[in-house]
């Protein structure tokens, strides 16, 4: 009588988790990246987390995800103009670079405005 209540026991975790992983399993998932610039660092970086944010719901409302996570993830920084300049070169970065639960964002000093910032972030939904 006992192996027969552990086994169903069993049975019913084995079963949770596999639910479990098939529920992860659909989650869909992309990373993007947004690029803004602003007279200051300050409104450089806000404007990039905020084309970030919209991005994410733009995702959300084209999948028809009835949720979405955002998690910051770190992108390569991506300058407006690359025929000024295609590249970002390492050294001309602001640091430190700044990260929120939402987004990694990487500035420099601009060639054609002050401030360029790429924010980038990890977008899920279900």
């Amino acid at each position: 009588m006992i192996n027969r209540i552990l086994n169903s026991a069993a049975c019913v975790v084995i079963a949770m988790g596999a639910l479990a992983l098939a529920d992860q399993a659909q989650a869909a998932c992309t990373v993007i990246a947004a690029t803004n610039s602003g007279p200051t660092k300050g409104s450089a970086l806000a404007a990039s987390q905020r084309a970030v944010e919209t991005q994410a719901q733009q995702l959300k409302r084209q999948h028809g995800w009835r949720s979405v996570s955002i998690s910051a993830r770190k992108v390569k920084a991506d300058p407006f103009w690359k025929a000024v300049r295609p590249v970002v070169p390492p050294e001309i970065i602001i640091k430190p670079d700044v990260r929120t639960a939402h987004a990694y964002t990487t500035c420099w000093p601009g060639v054609v405005v002050p401030f360029v910032c790429t924010s980038g972030a990890r977008i899920c939904g279900r």
